[in-house]
């Protein structure tokens, strides 16, 4: 994993590196005080310096340090592919990410985010853009994230000219939250995708389309993204059993409609849901049946009106 090394303030661990090739001003190839090969990373701290030399950490600023050998020999492949005006772009972009999330982060951002960044570029100078199936879905799951992401968005368009597409923003908050969270990308999709299966058996067995856009969506998808992070924590949720018999009652098409979802995410989580979410879930969902019907009982009296 990369991990950050630089705290001018942390004076108590005087680590200091030596210069073994300077590859632009912004980044260097180094050997720290017990050999090891590591790549540094920050605004200006390759210029005027040459093999040899000899950084300190007190001096550095805003770098980070690669300590997995994988990652170190990833992001040395990228380099190449990336002009300095680039490089500085995504630095800065790490940069509002890090003063966003307080430094938070696992390092391994950096790569990742970086690659991700040097070919979502590319491809859009090229007329490519890729969708995002599940834009909506990460926006309604990891909204901090998301607020952070358009940031970045807005400061490439600023710095580099470039606007990358509103997919773009979600595909970087996955990678925000993976760096957040300590999550592998592959896991947090495997959530996207499982909300995704949710949401379209709820419009299925509904009979309806539900609006991306609502408020009632985006707390369903909130809850949806909690309940998930319960099972795989094999957590519980208290339940009164007379609301739970109630609600079975009043609601059965809900009721055993969020039965069918949770059999869905037990065989995808290869983990039980117990049984109070159920109950939980099945006051979203008439919820939003009732905003549904709600919403479809004002364009008709609106249609009659204008008849």
């Amino acid at each position: 994993m990369l991990i950050a090394a630089v705290n001018h303030k942390r004076r108590f661990q005087m680590v200091k590196y030596v210069v073994k090739k300077v590859l632009n001003n912004n980044v260097l190839i180094a050997a720290d005080d017990k050999n090891n090969e590591v790549v540094l990373i920050g605004k200006g701290i390759g210029f005027q310096r040459k093999k040899g030399d000899v950084i300190h950490q007190d001096i550095i600023e805003k770098i980070f340090v690669l300590k997995n050998e994988n990652e170190q020999e990833h992001y040395k492949k990228l380099l190449p592919y990336l002009d300095e005006k680039t490089l500085n772009v995504i630095i800065s972009s790490l940069e509002i990410i890090k003063k966003r999330t307080r430094g938070t982060l696992n390092e391994h951002i950096h790569v990742a985010l970086t690659d991700h960044l040097l070919f979502a570029m590319n491809r859009l100078m090229k007329g490519m853009v890729i969708k995002n199936p599940f834009l909506n879905e990460t926006k309604a799951m990891y909204p901090f994230e998301y607020e952070i992401a358009e940031e970045v968005v807005d400061f490439i368009h600023e710095a580099a000219n470039i606007k990358l597409p509103e997919g773009e923003v979600g595909f970087i908050a996955l990678h925000i939250h993976s760096a957040l969270t300590d999550k592998q990308l592959s896991e947090i999709n495997q959530y996207s995708q499982l909300l995704s299966t949710l949401v379209r058996t709820m419009e299925e067995n509904l009979g309806m389309e539900i609006d991306r856009n609502s408020v009632e969506y985006m707390r369903l998808i909130r809850h949806l993204r909690y309940t998930i992070d319960r099972v795989q924590k094999g957590e519980t949720l208290e339940e009164s059993k007379k609301i739970k018999e109630l609600l079975k009652k009043e609601y059965p098409l809900c009721y055993n409609l969020s039965w069918k979802l949770i059999k869905i995410m037990q065989q995808t989580l290869k983990k039980p849901v117990y049984e109070a979410e159920a109950t939980y879930l099945t006051m979203h969902l008439q919820r939003l049946r009732a905003k549904q019907k709600n919403s479809n009982s004002l364009r008709v009296t609106d249609s009659i009106r204008h008849e």
